[in-house]
């Protein structure tokens, strides 16, 4: 009797190809820089555009991604690794604090904990990939540089330079007074 388990071990699904086959699939991201980057399918399906070209082509596992440069697309597939297993919760907006642990769980706000450049790039490469939860999560990480900054705060923060005359920037201020005044 011992060997009929055994025998309905084998499931007939499993020859003919059971529906969780492809969940070892591993896909190459090429980034610009030509860095390739092995990850499982399931996890880089929450970039919109790797889904799109997947569901093209389910033979091609190569990927390129020629707008996000090597490093960057190495955060990202963290970020995707992470919130494979972790789901990403919805921002509130407008944003309640500056303080991005107020507003985002602890991973998320150590995530953006980045310089600017690779704030922007990671902005970028979330766009790009079509990632919403990582392009909310940027964008949130930039809005929190902001909320409640002066104009000239702000210019000197991303360095921006005032093109305005002061008649202008007065006009400006005018057509704009409700904004101050929430």
């Amino acid at each position: 009797m011992a060997s009929k388990p055994e025998e309905k071990k084998e499931d007939p699904a499993e020859e003919c190809g059971g529906l969780d086959d492809d969940t070892e699939v591993e896909l190459q991201l090429k980034s610009q820089d030509m860095l390739t980057f092995k990850v499982n399918k399931d996890v880089v399906m929450q970039s919109a555009l790797i889904k799109t070209m997947w569901s093209g082509d389910q033979t091609e596992t190569e990927i390129p991604l020629p707008n996000v440069r090597g490093s960057i697309l190495k955060k990202v597939i963290k970020y995707m690794q992470y919130h494979h297993t972790n789901p990403a919760k919805e921002i509130e907006k407008p944003l309640k604090s500056a303080n991005m642990r107020e507003v985002v769980s602890e991973w998320d706000a150590n995530f953006v904990e980045v310089d600017q450049e690779t704030l922007f790039e990671l902005i970028l490469a979330a766009n790009y990939m079509d990632i919403k939860p990582l392009l909310d999560l940027t964008c949130a990480k930039v809005a929190s540089m902001i909320k409640g900054k002066t104009p000239e705060e702000i210019r000197k923060r991303f360095n921006i330079q005032n093109d305005f005359s002061p008649e202008e920037e007065e006009a400006v201020r005018a057509e704009n007074k409700w904004a101050e005044d929430s």
